[in-house]
C-alpha cells in the first residue's frame, strides 16, 4: 500500500506543477531588425544570466516514414544564413536530415521565462567552415568524433573504449588531427523563427519572423 500511496501522490503532484511567468514581455517595437540579431541579442542576456549550456538547443527532425526524434545539440554557428551545430553525417539524425531536408530547433531558456524555436530547411556546412571550427575543438573531442559509430549498436562500454583507445594510438604522433570524412556541421535556414516570453495567466508572447521571398514580416501568434 505504501508503494501506491507514493504513486498515486506523485500523480496528484504533477497537475498541481505551475509557473506563473511574470517576468518580462514582448512587444514588436522591442524586436532587433532580424531574426538572427534578436535571437544574438537573448542569447547573450542567456550567456549573461549563467543560465548552463545557453547555446544549448532541441533539434527535431524526422525520418522518411514520418517517425520524429529529438534530442539536445549545442548551437555552433549563427548568422544571417542560419543556425549551424556539428554531428556525425551517419548518425540518425543526419539520416532524417538527409531524408527530409528539413529541421526544428529550440532554444530552452527555462529560467529566463522564453523561448526561441527556429523551423526550415536544412544544409550542410562548408568544408572550410568545417575544419574552422574542427580546429577549435579540444583534442579529446577530435578523438571522440573518430571514435564514435554514433548512432549504431555497440555491446557494451568496453568495446567503445577499446575502439578509443585505438584511435589514440593511430593519432599519437599526429599534431593536428584531421576532420573526419565522416564529421561535419549542418545548417539549419530559417523559414520562420519564433520569440516566446512567457507572460501571467498562459497569455504569452509569441512573436514570428516569417520569411517572405527575399524580406521577413513579424507576426504575432496567439498563445
Amino acid at each position: 500500500m505504501a508503494e501506491l500511496d507514493d504513486v498515486s501522490g506523485a500523480a496528484v503532484r504533477l497537475p498541481d506543477m505551475r509557473v506563473s511567468y511574470e517576468a518580462e514581455t514582448l512587444d514588436e517595437d522591442a524586436l532587433a531588425p532580424t531574426w538572427h540579431e534578436q535571437l544574438q541579442r537573448w542569447l547573450d542576456i542567456a550567456v549573461d544570466a549563467g543560465l548552463p549550456e545557453p547555446n544549448a538547443m532541441v533539434l527535431a527532425t524526422a525520418d522518411a516514414d514520418g517517425m520524429p526524434s529529438s534530442r539536445t545539440v549545442l548551437c555552433k554557428g549563427l548568422d544571417e544564413r542560419g543556425i549551424v551545430f556539428y554531428t556525425n553525417y551517419t548518425s540518425a539524425k543526419s539520416h532524417d536530415l538527409t531524408s527530409t531536408r528539413f529541421a526544428s530547433v529550440t532554444f530552452p531558456w527555462y529560467p529566463l521565462q522564453r523561448q526561441v524555436t527556429v523551423r526550415g530547411e536544412v544544409e550542410k556546412a562548408g568544408a572550410e567552415e568545417t575544419a574552422a571550427y574542427w580546429r577549435s575543438r579540444p583534442r579529446g573531442s577530435q578523438l571522440g568524433a573518430w571514435a564514435s559509430p554514433q548512432s549504431t549498436r555497440v555491446g557494451n562500454r568496453e568495446a567503445l573504449d577499446n575502439h578509443l583507445a585505438a584511435i589514440e594510438r593511430r593519432f599519437a604522433d599526429v599534431e593536428e588531427i584531421p576532420v573526419p570524412p565522416h564529421w561535419g556541421g549542418w545548417r539549419v535556414r530559417p523559414v520562420s523563427a519564433e520569440f516566446w516570453q512567457g507572460r501571467k495567466d498562459r497569455l504569452h508572447d509569441r512573436l514570428r519572423y516569417v520569411r517572405t521571398d527575399d524580406t521577413w514580416r513579424i507576426d504575432r501568434i496567439a498563445p
